[in-house]
């Protein structure tokens, strides 16, 4: 439907008419065109797992939302968020908020990650309108792949996990020839969470490591929620491994364990953490104990100067500790959605899908390219190495306090620092 503008002028022309051409044909696309845009949002609001990426999540949406609204909306309409709550820990509870969300029929939905997949894109396939989420998951793109026309209207904005392991061979290696980092052996010990996705992510770190210098030395499995890492530390002392992954996703979790380590630490090794670290609560718990460790995400916010202008609004409107995952992207997934719903009729769900398809969209977490048979945002380096059709995976360093991008290259903030537990 086209817009309407109508001037003070043109509305005392339509009233001079009378009833010839009577002014109750323009009502209906003026009515349009005040309707708000719906954007509904899956967020755990309670419980005990996923609070923290899902508020970062919410703040970024809001400060993206008040941003196109500030500047006249979308086609002069304002956008709305409506946040449904979600149990993240059962099918249930999941297809329970999406239900809501199918009922409401939003212009478009959006959610940092749930944690049982199927149970969610069964429902919201019963609704059209474009659904962007961060899974960070093989399952959700290999649905896409496996039912385009039942799931063509669902878009991973990052790549799925199987990276984090697939990339984690190729950053030691790459560490290592800078010659900041020399390894005290070659062993790995793998810590891993018995969840799916950070099972998925050690299937992957055991594959690359049998074609890199490096050797897995043990996998040690733990079970959330973990606050004491007495006996997973004393298997680490006990196999000496010069690089310590934890394969985990829990901030609050792995500041514990930082906490921990070095009080009774490996000398010299390198001590990596999957993600966590990316949730405010992760260096507000951990303090100065975080000091060191490294650790990265697939899905962050860049601090070239696209992401360092984010994070100084961000910081203005939420004061503290910026998330760097979750943040970022829920800010670009609204402007992806203000892009598309330009170029179409949010009403018209294909169109707009179209437009999110065929667009690559380069934002504050990096470059989002959809028009793959995933419709998941593309890794770099491993699936692209042009940063304006990928998104980097970042490695960081907790240095002197504050996360430091070490790796890639062309994004580094910083060198890496040699841990202060030194040999």
């Amino acid at each position: 439907m086209t817009d309407v503008v109508i001037s003070r002028k043109r509305r005392g022309v339509l009233k001079g008419l009378a009833g010839a051409v009577a002014a109750p044909w323009v009502a209906p696309a003026l009515a349009q065109s005040n309707k708000p845009i719906n954007f509904a949002i899956v967020a755990a609001q309670s419980g005990p797992v996923g609070v923290a990426d899902h508020a970062d999540y919410i703040n970024g949406a809001r400060l993206a939302v008040k941003e196109i609204n500030a500047a006249g909306g979308v086609r002069g309409r304002e956008i709305k968020i409506q946040l449904y709550d979600i149990d993240l820990l059962t099918p249930e509870g999941t297809q329970a908020a999406f239900r809501k969300v199918v009922d409401a029929k939003p212009h478009a939905v959006g959610c940092a990650f749930t944690l049982i997949t199927t149970p969610g894109f069964e429902v919201i396939s019963n609704h059209k309108a474009p659904y962007l989420h961060g899974e960070t998951k093989e399952e959700a793109v290999n649905l896409v792949k496996g039912d385009p026309k039942k799931y063509g209207h669902i878009f991973q904005v990052d790549p799925p996990e199987v990276y984090y392991g697939k990339m984690f061979p190729l950053f030691l290696e790459q560490l290592a020839a800078t010659g900041a980092w020399k390894p005290i052996n070659n062993k790995v010990h793998v810590v891993r969470e018995q969840l799916g996705y950070n099972m998925t992510i050690a299937r992957e770190v055991v594959d690359a490591l049998k074609k890199s210098k490096f050797e897995l030395a043990k996998i040690t499995d733990i079970r959330a929620p973990v606050q004491d890492w007495g006996s997973v530390i004393q298997e680490l002392k006990a196999t000496g491994a010069g690089t310590i992954m934890i394969d985990h996703w829990m901030g609050a979790e792995e500041a514990a364990f930082c906490q921990q380590f070095v009080a009774d630490p490996i000398p010299g090794a390198l001590v990596y953490l999957q993600y966590g670290p990316s949730q405010p609560e992760f260096l507000n718990l951990a303090g100065s104990a975080a000091e060191g460790f490294v650790w990265s995400t697939v899905l962050g916010v860049y601090n070239d100067a696209q992401g360092a202008e984010f994070r100084k609004k961000y910081a203005a409107a939420y004061p503290g500790i910026i998330g760097l995952c979750y943040t970022g992207s829920a800010y670009d997934t609204l402007q992806m959605l203000k892009n598309a719903w330009t170029a179409a009729e949010p009403e018209d769900f294909a169109a707009a899908c179209t437009y999110l398809r065929t667009h690559t969209y380069r934002g504050v977490d990096g470059a989002v390219d959809l028009n793959n048979e995933y419709q998941a945002a593309l890794h770099y380096p491993m699936q692209t190495q042009d940063l304006n059709k990928g998104m980097a995976q970042l490695f960081f360093q907790v240095q002197d306090g504050q996360h430091k991008i070490i790796q890639p290259d062309a994004l580094a903030e910083v060198k890496y620092r040699s841990v202060p537990w030194k040999v």
